[in-house]
Formats: structure tokens, sequence, C-alpha cells
């Protein structure tokens, strides 16, 4: 493994820390916000072969992530879906330091670019404390995924979490870091 820091890391460091320092005024380095940390979930919801779903689940978050995903598990009993308590519906990896910032480089640069009919992502995603969810309904705008292998289309949901204080630090922080957002003009741009 290389010594080398990822892209996205070394950016935050030179390029990203002095600007969010200037624009709310930090007196130290330490209050400037990062990402903490990436997790990627996805679950396959009433899916009749759930067995096999779930394994094609692990597998591609595996190749999109670099990282080994943990199945989770229902916690209640649900007739209506065949649920039992204790079988497995999906699947969810936590990324954090290297592999958290590869996988962000790659997926603001490389694979939100192919998204079909792309105009950003959403700047009212915020939780409230500076943490921000994505869903994406295709995995294969990755480019690690193989389009004639994929017997099914997953979808999950991506939750950045940031030491942010509020969202507007945190929205900062995400766009200097390349995560394009969607424009949200006035309602008479829209009406036009």
């Amino acid at each position: 493994m290389s010594k080398e820091l990822p892209t996205l890391q070394k950016e935050y460091r030179e390029r990203v820390i002095p600007a969010l320092t200037e624009k709310f005024n930090y007196a130290n380095v330490n209050q400037v916000p990062k990402v903490d940390k990436i997790v990627i979930n996805s679950c396959v919801g009433k899916e009749a072969d759930r067995k096999a779903a779930v394994e094609d689940v692990l597998a591609e978050i595996a190749k999109i992530t670099g990282q080994q995903p943990i199945p989770t598990v229902a916690k209640k009993s649900v007739a209506n879906f065949r649920l039992r308590e204790g079988d497995q519906i999906g699947a969810k990896v936590t990324l954090r330091g290297r592999t958290m910032y590869e996988f962000l480089e790659r997926f603001v640069r490389t694979a939100m670019p192919r998204i079909r009919d792309f105009r950003g992502v959403s700047p009212k995603s915020f939780d409230g404390r500076g943490n921000y969810a994505i869903g994406i309904n295709d995995q294969t705008i990755f480019p690690e995924i193989e389009l004639d292998k994929v017997k099914r289309q997953i979808g999950f949901d991506i939750i950045i979490t940031t030491t942010a204080n509020t969202d507007d630090e945190a929205r900062e922080l995400l766009t200097q870091m390349g995560v394009p957002f969607r424009k949200i003009g006035k309602k008479s741009d829209q009406a036009a």
C-alpha cells in the first residue's frame, strides 16, 4: 500500500481548510469541519429470493467500496413480507480514513457524472447537524461494476457524516470537496 495520500485528502488539506477558515473565521485549524465517515446501506426489501439478493448486494457493495460489508438483519418479524426476526435483509459498510476519501473521490468525480439527466444533488438532504444523505437507485454508475454481470438493480443510501456544527458549514465543506449541488432558484425562475 502506498504512503501517498488520496488526491481528495490532499486537496482538503491544501485548499479546503484555508477556504473554510477564511469564510467562517475559524480561530483554530481543528475547528474546520471534515468528513468523519461515510456509511453505505442497502436493503433488498421484499425480494422473492431474498438470500440470493443479499449475496448480490454484499458482492456489489464490496466491489464499489473496496471493503467487505456486513449483512443487516431484520429486528422484527413481518408476516406480510414473509420476514422473520433475524433474517438477512441487506448490507452496510462504514468507510473511514483513506478508503473513505478514495470512495468519495470516485463517487463525486466518476460516478455522479454517469447518472442520466444529472443536474446536481439536492441541497436539502441535510439532517440539521451537518450530515448529508444521498439515495442512489442504480449501482451501474460505478465503473467497478461490469454491466454484463449485473443480475439485479441495487439501490443504496450514502450517508456522509461530517464534524460540522451546522448544515451551512457542511454544505460549504462538501461543495469545496466537489459535490455538485443543484441550484435552487426563486419561484419566479421556476415558473418560467
